[in-house]
């Protein structure tokens, strides 16, 4: 047997004879085939790899700022839009030696401070969303004081008054509360002796303003900016002349809360319940006075018009002028160039002293 034509290559060359054309169809088919691959392989190793097209770039929605919403009595923050509605109450508290201490100063919003009489004076003191549960002693109204509660649609807390006064309150335009027609809002304490110990407190007082529908104040307060204390503060040391050494008034500047602990009399003024007395905002405005005889002789001050005034506030001190046109409209503080002047957020004593003799110092 011959062993070549059992060998693989004879077997091929055996093959390929003997079917000639499928062979020449196999070569084509090959051909075709290597020459696909080696295209192939020649385009991919050809390519450059691909950056992937980045993704649309999604800017998130800024969240909505929360809504902050301010008292419009002292500025501060309060808790909702409910809050800044809520209804005002004006109450005249007394100065004399026998009043003191006083109750619910400390937690009032703006204090009014004028002489009532014979140098004495008095003030009236405006809660809108602080209420302390005691307040007093609660003493007579005065005309003026009408004139500086009325653009704060308050209610006014007061044991009668003066006739200009009485005459006024009573007139239909005003929430009035006297305790002569509301007996049950008052009482009067037994470790003091009358006048001095008329007393309310805001569960009482609520109930009343509810009871006659006085549950909101609408009204324009006074222009208010943030807090910011001075880097070199240039008014620590206040004194207020208000009358005598009894009635006049001294502020300690304190860099640290950045308030004015208030002195009268020589002494820290201080709430009985809640301790010293600590204004934001110490203001002195200067009013004409004289003495005019109704049921008696009263002091009768100027409120409507203008005049010199000093706004302490954030360690610093400045000369301005106080406005007010008319008995509803709102004082304003003006500058030098006539633009008004805010004040800063927060409790604000105002001292008016006579134009003649009073005034205030500092250093």
């Amino acid at each position: 047997m011959n062993q070549q034509k059992h060998h693989p290559i004879q077997r091929i060359k055996h093959w390929v004879t003997t079917h000639r054309k499928s062979a020449i169809l196999l070569a084509v088919v090959l051909t075709i085939l290597l020459s696909g691959g080696i295209a192939t392989a020649v385009y991919f190793a050809n390519q450059t790899e691909e950056t992937p097209a980045p993704s649309a770039t999604v800017t998130p929605k800024p969240k909505p700022k929360p809504i902050v919403y301010h008292s419009p009595l002292t500025g501060s923050v309060v808790k909702d839009e409910a809050a800044t509605k809520q209804a005002v109450t004006a109450i005249m508290i007394e100065n004399s030696p026998d009043a003191r201490p006083q109750s619910g100063l400390k937690d009032s919003g703006v204090v009014f401070e004028a002489i009532a009489e014979g140098g004495i004076t008095r003030f009236l003191a405006l809660y809108q969303n602080e209420k302390p549960g005691l307040v007093g002693p609660v003493r007579s109204l005065r005309m003026y004081y009408v004139d500086w509660l009325a653009p704060f649609n308050a209610s006014v807390a007061h044991v009668g008054g003066s006739a200009s006064a009485l005459t006024e309150i009573r007139s239909g335009n005003y929430r009035d509360i006297d305790q002569f027609f509301n007996a049950g809002a008052y009482w009067r304490a037994s470790d003091r002796y009358a006048p001095h110990n008329v007393y309310t407190s805001f569960e009482r007082l609520d109930a009343l303003n509810e009871q006659k529908g006085y549950t909101e104040s609408n009204f324009t307060g006074f222009d208010r900016i943030d807090s910011k204390p001075a880097t070199t503060p240039t008014a620590s040391q206040i004194n207020v002349t208000m009358s005598s050494p009894l009635y006049n008034s001294s502020y300690t500047y304190d860099p640290a809360t950045n308030l004015y602990n208030r002195y009268q009399g020589g002494a820290a003024h201080i709430d009985r319940e809640a301790g010293q007395i600590s204004p934001r905002v110490v203001i002195v405005m200067k009013a004409p006075m004289a003495r005019v005889f109704e049921d008696g002789y009263r002091e009768q001050i100027t409120t409507i018009g203008s005049g010199a005034a000093y706004i302490f506030q954030d360690g610093t001190v400045q000369e301005v002028t106080w406005n007010k046109p008319t008995r509803t409209s709102q004082i304003n503080f003006t500058n030098a160039e006539g633009k008004k002047v805010a004040l800063a957020r927060g409790q604000t004593w105002i001292s008016v002293v006579p134009q003649s003799t009073g005034g205030a110092s500092w250093q």
